[in-house]
């Protein structure tokens, strides 16, 4: 008769084998799932601007900080997904190999070996990974921000755990590694500020160029195009914000959506002007 000792072997192995493996999908799965419940969590959390409805700060900025509370949710769910994915079918294959009798020990001394000459020639690659992290987790910008990286002012077109792409005003696109990246001012966030300076000479009505500038502020705020899309509240008027041997400086600022300030200040500018000629106010170039 035959030995049927070394088929049932055989055949507890490949059970053995295919559990392995078919767990290791299952945890995987679970694991991916988890992470999508709290990206998710994370990404249609509460909103940050309704506990301060009182100062006047509009839907619009809660609708884009929602925005960029999803994407960075998105992106921060997708590298902790292919970490759990290495980690969990990495080690099924290695329980696998080990249920082979195939020696793991020699290969994970490689592994490690390899590891730390990757990891010594590697340490800028590294530490652009762990600076895009922690820039992710951080929300210190986003796509569409404005941002000054030192290395490069610019429109940011896209974000990676390695490289930020920036395109600047005269086109040109920059790739600025995450690890050089030192400080970072961002034109973006939240809201933005535009304002402008308004020198008049020494013998002018100093009541009269501020009632008419806050004349201005009020046309402003009460223009619906600029209020429901640019800007966040009422502008503010100054008193004489510098002294000059030549003029007295008024400033004249308006709280904006994020990235609307350049236009916002290009129609402040023509306002003040025709208000200053319509008043017979000369402007003077200030020292």
């Amino acid at each position: 008769m035959f030995d049927n000792a070394p088929w049932a072997g055989l055949v507890a192995s490949a059970i053995a084998i295919v559990l392995i493996l078919v767990l290791a999908i299952v945890i995987r799965n679970l694991a991916h799932r988890l992470i999508t419940r709290m990206v998710n969590r994370a990404a249609t959390g509460g909103s940050l601007t309704s506990r301060f409805r009182k100062s006047a700060v509009p839907e619009g900025i809660d609708a884009l900080l929602h925005e960029r509370r999803k994407q960075r949710a998105e992106t921060m769910g997708s590298v902790l997904k292919h970490i759990a994915s290495i980690v969990i079918i990495g080690t099924g294959i290695l329980t696998v190999l080990e249920r082979l009798t195939i020696p793991i020990a020699p290969l994970l001394t490689s592994v490690g070996i390899l590891g730390v000459a990757i990891g010594f020639g590697a340490q800028e690659l590294v530490k652009d990974f762990i600076a895009g992290m922690f820039m992710l987790l951080e929300d210190q910008y986003g796509v569409g921000d404005v941002i000054d990286a030192g290395a490069a002012v610019g429109t940011v077109e896209a974000v990676t755990l390695r490289v930020t792409r920036l395109r600047d005003v005269d086109g040109r696109v920059w790739y600025v590694r995450n690890g050089t990246i030192t400080r970072i001012g961002n034109e973006s966030q939240g809201w933005s500020r535009a304002f402008m300076d308004v020198p008049v000479a020494y013998d002018a009505d100093i009541v009269g160029v501020r009632v008419l500038l806050e004349h201005v502020a009020e046309e402003i705020w009460a223009d619906p195009e600029l209020r429901e899309s640019k800007i966040v509240e009422q502008p503010h008027v100054y008193g004489v914000e510098q002294l000059s041997d030549s003029s007295l400086v008024f400033r004249i600022t308006a709280k904006t959506l994020p990235s609307a300030q350049a236009e916002v200040s290009r129609d402040l500018r023509l306002r003040v002007k025709t208000a200053l000629d319509s008043a017979g106010i000369p402007m003077v170039a200030s020292a």
